[in-house]
């Protein structure tokens, strides 16, 4: 017996390295067994942020997606998901970080279904036109066991925070809810993505137009999560189902379609499962791009001639492995471009998985990680345990690394760059609003 126990302790501690990479010990009833050492201090920096629990009466499981944007007046705009009932859009005023309610869907929309029919999510990233007006769209939740209820469809909606006042601009396409919403304001054209729908895996890109009220298809079908991008030359992108470039030109009414090359070979994407985040430069015509599980940073080029369009790679962002990103691409107003990725805590420092804030800067051609994710009010929300000895259902997306500091731990949804620099991240449960600063 003897004798396997020590065995059974070696083998313990060959294992050690790597089972407290996961936050594991195999050592316990080892009499004479030492845990793996761990760093002294994080062997990496850590990016500090304040974290706000989103009003929780607008959100059901603690979740959201990347619905975020930065309003003309300075404020963060978010949409929630309310399972079987509803979904919200939450102003966030960081002068007085408070927080309300601006649009109810169902108000807005003048529906009262409950259950898979309901406007449960605002899941569109958000697009605030130069009026100031705030664009975003409905989408259907998940079906429950017994549930027989249809989805309706998504609607468009407006918020003007000038106003106050929240419209309905219609449901582009019965059936499917609204993944994406780009207003061309001063042409009086709406760009809708659609989702898919239990019964159509198809998604459709769609063109509203203002002054008719009416809603039509542009034809090419695209990956989940597309999004349009409306270039300098007032032509909106936006990439198909097979990852190749359809742009619209409003002054024509016609849509082409091409194949993107990175040097001679064609781009091909990525699986639906994976897919890509973009953002226009500052310059009108140079998309960057990055795909959900490959850090690989591509730019291309909108205005390219011929029957071909010209993309680039920048590498790597990061070495990690098991690199996710979740709608984290942004562009600062000074030109370099910010990405969020959550990776494997390979380093020995804790378990589980870190968030990279990860930055590239175009004029030095230089990529960097500016550090992990932290918390520095980890009070803002009570993860328990409560007076019954439980911990609050979904509260289970941060934990704490060996120093004590608290970091979100399974996603992120989204990222954005405000005008004054200061950088927001949706974290998942709790719902987390993370203000960063002083990044350089």
């Amino acid at each position: 017996m003897q004798t396997a126990h020590l065995k059974s302790c070696r083998s313990a501690k060959k294992a050690a390295p790597l089972m407290a990479a996961l936050g594991l010990s195999l050592l316990i009833g080892c009499a004479h067994a030492e845990p793996a050492p761990q760093p002294a201090k994080a062997p990496f920096k850590y990016v500090w942020g304040k974290a706000y629990h989103i009003l929780p009466e607008t959100h059901s499981d603690e979740s959201g997606y990347f619905s975020i944007i930065e309003g003309k007046d300075g404020k963060i705009y978010i949409g929630t998901a309310k399972y079987n009932h509803n979904a919200y859009l939450v102003e966030f005023d960081p002068r007085t970080e408070q927080q309300k309610i601006v649009i109810d869907t169902h108000k807005v929309v003048g529906q009262t279904a409950t259950g898979y029919a309901s406007q449960a999510k605002i899941h569109t990233r958000n697009f605030v036109g130069p009026s100031g007006k705030v664009y975003v769209g409905s989408q259907e939740g998940y079906r429950a066991k017994d549930d027989t209820s249809e989805y309706p469809g998504g609607y468009v909606m407006t918020y003007d925070p000038k106003t106050g006042v929240a419209e309905s601009l219609g449901m582009p396409y019965p059936g499917k809810g609204v993944i994406d919403v780009v207003a061309d304001e001063a042409r009086g054209l709406i760009y809708v993505v659609t989702t898919a729908s239990e019964k159509d895996p198809s998604r459709h890109w769609m063109l509203y137009d203002m002054k008719s009220k009416q809603y039509r298809d542009l034809g090419p079908l695209v990956p989940a999560y597309a999004t349009t991008l409306m270039d300098g030359k007032g032509r909106a992108n936006v990439l198909t189902k097979d990852y190749q470039l359809a742009q619209f030109d409003p002054a024509t009414g016609k849509v082409t379609v091409r194949d993107i090359l990175v040097g001679k070979d064609k781009w091909s994407g990525s699986q639906p499962s994976a897919p890509p985040t973009w953002q226009l430069a500052a310059d009108g015509n140079t998309a960057y791009l990055i795909m959900m599980s490959d850090p690989t940073l591509f730019t291309i080029d909108l205005y390219s001639q011929g029957d071909t369009v010209q993309a680039e790679s920048h590498g790597k962002m990061t070495e990690n492995k098991g690199f996710d990103s979740r709608s984290s691409l942004s562009i600062a107003p000074d030109g370099r471009v910010y990405v969020l990725g959550k990776s494997n805590n390979d380093t020995g420092f804790g378990g589980g998985t870190l968030h990279h804030l990860l930055r590239y800067d175009p004029k030095k051609r230089k990529l960097e990680d500016l550090g992990v994710l932290a918390v520095k009010n980890p009070e803002f929300f009570n993860f328990g345990p409560r007076a019954d000895g439980t911990n609050p259902p979904w509260s289970h997306g941060y934990h704490t690394l060996p120093d004590g500091t608290l970091t979100p731990l399974h996603g992120h949804q989204g990222l954005i760059v405000a005008k004054d620099g200061s950088l927001y991240a949706l974290i998942l449960y709790p719902y987390t609003l993370l203000r960063i600063t002083g990044v350089s």
